[in-house]
């Protein structure tokens, strides 16, 4: 971005005008592809984008193993399974021509891979040895959104779609992969600095052709709720629909039991909304695509010196691990400064004459914390450096959906509390009750068996009809 182009974003307390421009001035994402509902990674998006999905590539790798199924599914796969393709009917995009020949199948485009996967599954599971089987792969996948779209949000294409399929002997040890998955996803957002909401959706909310659905939600700076992750209990529906089958040690076929589990684009929505200032992005360590940048501050005699000395630095972070760029361009500090607060550098490192003859650099962090690094130390002043700043977002990060989740005992308190957050109430579990509360306020029922560091047991009267209730969440949602 040159330097002209320079300005201020509008204000994070106008999230929708913020959210829309800090995108293309951060260079994450343009949205201007002719096609609604698809959007353009630019490059510096792009390698975010990778550094996030790295970082839950490790932590699925552990035991799983990442493959990759087509695109097309074929229309009699998907429709055998009546209720799943039921509750996605209204969002496949159909292929019913090559070139100018129609096609003797229709083909979908995936809206989710279960139709995908789930026939092969009935080949390779044979045995009670072949189990657990835990398979992921990260594809687009592609819904007829009719709603007004968002980029990375609300999508007609998800371009990161993360989905992990299991299987498993029992009932029992896939509801223990449900619980491994949550923990995994809790662990994933640890290291984006985002707090999670856990809470099982309501029966008619949950994934179609699920026995039980588990959601992550966080908490938007206007707000809303974002669901950032999904885990689903499939019991053996599938498998019955699919033939996935194995012999138990008896040497009896059984029908195999199964999960899925999915993380989309949506958790980069949710890490620029959750850390990001009137300045721009602010990125976590671990994710962001430049961690250090060092500016050379080049004034008089000098300027081969701190160049050299800049070169140096970047040489040793790089080694230790680090991902560190000099901006050598010529222009004004000021502008790089500018420049990369935008993109959400955790750390700036500036170094000029006086910093050479003092042994030291100054350390900035991107909220602006000011401090000196002998510059024998570093590799060890820098890592310092990072982990407190993590520290700090996350600190920010809790304090921000702590505020944002009220109790609300009647009516009326529910209306005012999802106004600017959301909101733990009784609730006796009826349809007719979710109905009523979303009628008056305008807000749903997102789940019970709520697993939250905010959690807050109001179990009590339901609001809606003063029958016995317990705890469920209730907000309003993008």
């Amino acid at each position: 971005m040159a330097e002209e182009d320079q300005g201020a974003l509008p204000s994070k307390g106008d999230f929708s005008a913020w959210y829309n421009e800090l995108l293309w001035r951060a260079e994450i994402m343009d949205v201007r592809y002719p096609v609604k509902g698809l959007y353009v990674w630019y490059p510096f998006g792009f390698s975010l984008r990778r550094n996030v999905y790295d970082l839950l590539r490790l932590l699925l790798d552990r035991d799983h193993q990442e493959a990759l199924f087509p695109l097309l599914i074929p229309e009699h796969e998907l429709a055998k399974e009546a209720e799943h393709i039921k509750g996605f009917e209204d969002e496949v995009y159909w292929v019913t021509h090559g070139g100018l020949s129609p096609l003797d199948v229709k083909l979908a485009l995936r809206p989710t891979s279960e139709c995908a996967i789930y026939p092969m599954y009935a080949l390779w599971v044979r045995s009670h040895a072949d189990l657990p089987l835990k398979i992921y792969q990260i594809v687009n996948t592609f819904r007829y959104e009719t709603k007004h779209t968002r980029p990375l949000i609300r999508l007609r294409e998800i371009t990161s779609f993360k989905e992990a399929h299991t299987v498993h002997t029992t009932w029992e040890d896939a509801e223990r992969q449900v619980g491994e998955a949550i923990a995994l996803y809790r662990e994933f957002y640890e290291k984006l600095c985002v707090p999670v909401i856990i809470s099982r959706r309501p029966e008619w909310d949950k994934f179609p052709g699920a026995d039980y659905t588990m959601a992550v939600d966080t908490v938007m700076p206007d707000g809303r709720t974002l669901q950032i992750g999904t885990v689903h209990h499939l019991g053996d529906h599938f498998s019955k629909t699919f033939q996935i089958t194995y012999e138990d040690v008896a040497g009896e076929q059984r029908f195999a039991h199964q999960t899925c589990y999915g993380i989309s684009e949506r958790s980069i929505a949710a890490l620029i909304s959750m850390h990001g200032d009137d300045r721009g992005l602010i990125l976590p360590p671990d994710p962001a695509p430049v961690q250090v940048v060092v500016i050379p501050i080049t004034i008089g005699k000098r300027k081969d010196e701190v160049s050299a000395e800049a070169a140096g630095i970047e040489r040793e972070l790089a080694g230790a691990g680090f991902r560190v760029k000099v901006d050598s361009r010529d222009i004004r500090p000021g502008a790089k400064y500018y420049y990369w607060e935008m993109r959400g550098v955790p750390l700036r490192l500036e170094v000029g004459p006086r910093d050479i003859d003092a042994g030291q650099v100054t350390a900035v962090t991107r909220l602006g914390e000011k401090s000196q690094v002998a510059r024998d130390a570093l590799v060890a002043g820098v890592t310092g450096c990072l982990a407190s700043f993590a520290a700090t977002l996350k600190e920010r990060a809790e304090a921000h959906v702590r505020t944002h989740i009220r109790v609300s005992r009647s009516m009326d308190e529910v209306l005012a509390a999802v106004g600017d957050g959301v909101t733990l109430v009784p609730w006796c579990g009826s349809r007719e009750c979710a109905d009523l509360i979303e009628e008056k306020t305008r807000a749903a029922v997102l789940g019970t068996d709520v697993r939250s560091a905010y959690l807050v047991d109001v179990s009590g009267p339901c609001v809606a009809c003063g029958k016995q209730g317990s705890t469920a969440l209730v907000g309003r949602s993008y």
